[in-house]
């Protein structure tokens, strides 16, 4: 059975490295961009990770969602704390966040297989 974070993760680093190698200023500004807004600052990475994964699910990306899942577990997020900044990203996003709420679980649970 193919696992879904390296898939994940191998799909996201070859094609990163196909749109930066375009050599689009824009494109890499906002990679820059992007990388830098999750930064520690006046508030920690985990965090920064956790309002990432809000967004994402209210936004309803799901390579968002996994993501911020991987770092906000690398951040030190525990499945409670995860499970919470869900609950609150469909209590934002409303019942349409439902389907993307039961594929965070189902990465999550991926993640955790991984680092078992």
């Amino acid at each position: 059975m193919p696992n879904k974070v390296e898939e994940f993760n191998a799909y996201r680093s070859k094609m990163n490295e196909k749109l930066l190698a375009e050599n689009n200023k824009l494109i890499k500004r906002i990679f820059n961009l992007d990388t830098n807004a999750y930064m520690a600052g006046a508030l920690d990475v985990k965090t920064k990770e956790l309002l990432g994964l809000v967004a994402s699910a209210v936004l309803r990306c799901d390579d968002c969602i996994s993501y911020h899942l991987e770092h906000s577990k690398k951040a030190g997020a525990s499945k409670e704390e995860v499970m919470e900044t869900l609950g609150i990203a469909t209590l934002v996003g409303g019942t349409i966040v439902v389907p993307h709420l039961r594929r965070a679980y189902e990465y999550w649970e991926a993640l955790e297989e991984t680092e078992a």
